[in-house]
Formats: C-alpha cells, structure tokens, sequence
C-alpha cells in the first residue's frame, strides 16, 4: 500500500502514475467547482436567516455572459479530461509490437498462464521489469475479470472469446492479482500474484523453473494427433485451406463478407467450422468443441500463428 495515503495501491508502471494523475486531477477540479456553492449556501443561510423585505422596483439585471460562463468554462474542463481518459483507455487496448505475449485460461477458482518459453504458472504470474506484456485470456466456464490493481488495469475474461490486456510494469515486487467478477461460491479465493522481476532476476527465474514445450509446439502435436494435417496440408487430398501465413491475413468467407485470421477466427474455425466458412471451401470440417478443451484450443491457435508463409507459396 501507499505510504502517502492508507489505502492506496502503490503504482507499478507508468499507466498507473498516469490513472492516479487523472484521478486527483478531476477530484480536484470537481471540489472547485461543488465547494463555492456550498459555502455560499452557509453564508447566505447564516447572513439572510432573519429575512428582509425585498425591494423590486429596480429592472433585473441578466448578464448573458456570466449565465452563460457558468455553464460553458465546466463543460470545457470536463471535456479535457474525458479527451485525457479516452487516450489513456484507446492506450490500454494498442499493445505494442515487440510486447511478450503469454496466454492466460481462468477457471473457477484459478489463473493459468503459460510463457512464450513453455514455463506455466498456476495463480502466479512472473515478469520481467520494463517489458511490455500482452496477455490473451479466454475462460474454460463463466465470466471472470483480471484485475491487478499495482497497475490499474482490468479486463473481463469471457468463454468462449479471447480479450487481451498489455502492460508494462516497471518497478519490481511483488502485487496482488485477483477476479472481480462474481464467479461462484469460492470467487473470493481467486487470487494471485504479479512478480515483477528485474531482466537479470527474471532470466535466472526462466533457467531455474521446469519448462516443457512451447505452446505452438505443443500445439503442432495436438494438431497431428487430432488428424488435422490430413486436409490442411499441402500435401493432402482434401480440399482444404492452407494454414502457411494465414495468421493476420484477411479470409473471404462464403457469405461474400472477409474477416481477418486473428485468433478468435482461428478458435471459431476448430469450435464451430460452419460459422464461417471460407469461400471456395465446401463446409465438411467436424468441430472440435467436445474434443479439445480451452488449454487445446490454445495450442492450436498458437502453432497456426506460428505457421509462416512458405517461400514461393501463394497468399493463402
């Protein structure tokens, strides 16, 4: 907690110092502008309590420009600072390019995070200090919410759809992670932490904990395993689109509309192929839906990202 004021989360990246910035920026403006009408209603009420006969022979003097000032100069104010949150809030959803990306399952009452090296966490989440971190996060059963309040960041993690939240945390510790989304009888027991780690810590962490696979390699074999590189090969006999460089590129579907591959196409294409389906492709593909749980799902989605295009080969 903040040594300043009891209560207060301590900040750990700088979206955080600017969220608190924000804060006390418009608490303060909006005491500016509520405590003249409070005083003068004591004053008026200690001045004027005995009343007085008014005298109504002068015309009313209206000044234009102070009615009008009144309401002009707080709406203004207010203006800047809903232009100064919407940046803040556009910010939070554009994770930059060279971020590190580790994909996130929730379940009732847990947080499961695998790392680009293969290395998974239960509850904990280690990262190092100074380097952006997008997270993709589905949920295996009901709404749940990341919230990590060192960073003043929050996103609702929906089944059967991906969110992303990206951060930078820059000051190392160790901070509290929870869910804020009712979730069931043990909502309160789903928490964690965020081990911020300096770069030579964080390296260290990654030499000395048991990793397996990465989630693309593990996602390769489940891939082989299910028989999906029967069709989706290049070798194959099936009719069937070419997964090489399909990730980020745009699909034109049957119904005459185009989608781009991003993850959740890729995750509706296993779980319900007839969705949408490609144009010049006939709709025989099975869903998956029984056969593959979220982690599985994200294993495949991760080896078809990882699929580049192959040298001469034709956009998908």
């Amino acid at each position: 907690m903040s040594g300043f004021i009891p209560l207060w989360p301590d900040a750990a990246s700088a979206h955080a110092g600017q969220v608190d910035l924000l804060v006390i920026a418009f608490t303060v403006l909006m005491v500016a502008l509520t405590a003249p009408v409070f005083i003068l209603i004591v004053v008026f009420a200690v001045r004027y309590r005995r009343g007085k006969a008014a005298d109504r022979s002068h015309p009313v003097n209206r000044n234009v420009w102070l009615e009008v000032s009144w309401a002009a100069i707080p709406f203004l104010l207010t203006l800047i600072f809903f232009v100064w949150a919407a940046w803040l809030y556009f910010d939070l959803h554009r994770p930059p390019a060279n971020a590190m990306e580790i994909d996130v399952v929730a379940k009732r009452w847990m947080w499961k995070f695998q790392h680009p090296e293969g290395q998974r966490e239960i509850d904990d989440l280690h990262v190092p200090a100074g380097q952006p971190v997008k997270l993709t996060m589905t949920s295996e059963d009901v709404i749940h919410s990341l919230f990590v309040p060192a960073l003043r960041v929050k996103q609702d993690v929906l089944p059967g759809r991906y969110t992303t939240l990206w951060f930078n945390a820059d000051r190392p510790g160790s901070y509290p992670l929870e869910c804020t989304q009712f979730c069931g009888t043990d909502h309160s027991l789903m928490r964690g932490r965020l081990v911020v780690m300096a770069g030579q810590d964080y390296a260290s962490w990654l030499a000395g904990t048991q990793g397996g696979d990465t989630l693309a390699a593990e996602g390769k074999a489940l891939f082989r395993s299910l028989g999906c590189s029967g069709c989706h090969d290049a070798g194959a006999t099936v009719h069937a689109p070419r997964l090489e460089g399909l990730f980020g590129r745009p699909v034109p579907l049957q119904d005459g509309s185009i989608v781009t591959a991003d993850e959740q196409y890729i995750r509706d294409s296993i779980l319900e192929p007839n969705s949408q389906v490609a144009a010049g492709y006939p709709p025989i593909m099975p869903t998956f839906r029984n056969v593959v749980d979220e982690g599985g799902v994200q294993q495949l989605v991760a080896y078809i990202k990882s699929l580049g295009p192959q040298p001469g080969s034709p956009p998908p």
